[in-house]
């Protein structure tokens, strides 16, 4: 018989103890989240008595489905969100063909002012939007640009191509240089090697930033408010806000939860479908190539 060596494997409750924390917590954040977001959609399909008299989960006049088609028609839902798809997916776009060129390059080609626009960039990302917006709307208030997609596109893309080129240039700085060197042997110039074979590999990544991009973009309110005043140009964020300001004339709380839940639909299935993605993205420029 083998001799015991005098140690013992702890077991498996005594191993994960340690982690007991961060279980409690994780669960009593998922409690929260379910019961958050169940609310909502519980309201969204309510009437405003039952809403405002709590009675939520007692469905005494039924499932309101029709508050989903009068929000979408009569509050123009429609006319934002289809706004709000056109602005970010335009924008996200634009963002990842401007964006990835310059990380790469910035990665990989030494000159001389490489670091300093690496530090520019690295910069811009803690510049408040507030402090830009006076000179900003004087600018554009002056060339009469304002309630145009163009620009409120070009808003989008100018905030968000720092932290796209931050968060790619350290993903193309962990990928091998052993690819470059075979397409160059092959006769591949910098440019083909890029599009042909670097940005391919970069796909993991240009998920996630696009994913954040498109997050950022759906959810933003402060530049659209001041720039898309126009009901035909207003993107969802604000045409919600305009909705619950309305509420005090048309008590239509229910229609106001179903815009919520409307809003708040493709980024949450994003989030359920594309989590993986995400993490592989996260975790990928982590990784030497």
């Amino acid at each position: 018989m083998k001799k015991s060596d005098g140690y013992h494997k702890p077991s498996l409750l005594k191993r994960e103890s340690k982690y007991l924390p961060g279980y409690i917590l994780c669960v009593f954040w998922f409690v929260f989240t379910v019961l958050l977001v169940g609310w909502v959609i519980l309201a969204s399909l309510s009437t405003s008595r039952e809403i405002m008299g709590g009675k939520l989960f007692a469905f005494e006049s039924g499932l309101h489905w029709e508050n989903y088609s009068n929000a979408w028609k009569s509050q123009k839902v429609s006319v934002f969100f289809l706004n709000s798809l056109i602005y970010t997916s335009i924008s996200c776009a634009i963002i990842v063909l401007v964006a990835s060129p310059a990380a790469y390059a910035l990665s990989r080609f030494k000159f001389r002012l490489n670091m300093p626009m690496q530090n520019m960039f690295a910069t811009a990302l803690g510049i408040p939007v507030i402090l830009i917006v006076m000179p900003l709307f004087s600018v554009i208030t002056r060339l009469e640009l304002a309630n145009s997609r163009a620009l409120i596109i070009f808003l989008y893309v100018s905030m968000n191509v720092p932290f796209t080129i931050f968060f790619m240039l350290s993903f193309f700085q962990n990928l091998s240089a052993t690819f470059e060197e075979a397409a160059a042997i092959d006769g591949c110039t910098p440019m083909q090697t890029f599009w042909k074979i670097m940005f391919p590999l970069a796909q993991p990544g240009l998920i996630t930033v696009t994913i954040f991009n498109f997050i950022t973009i759906w959810n933003e309110f402060f530049m659209s408010m001041l720039f898309a005043n126009k009901t035909s140009v207003r993107p969802i964020a604000v045409g919600l806000y305009n909705m619950v300001k309305g509420m005090q004339y048309t008590n239509d709380y229910g229609g106001m939860f179903a815009a919520v839940v409307i809003v708040f639909a493709p980024t949450f299935l994003l989030y359920l479908f594309l989590s993986d993605k995400i993490i592989a993205g996260v975790t990928g420029g982590a990784i030497k190539g």
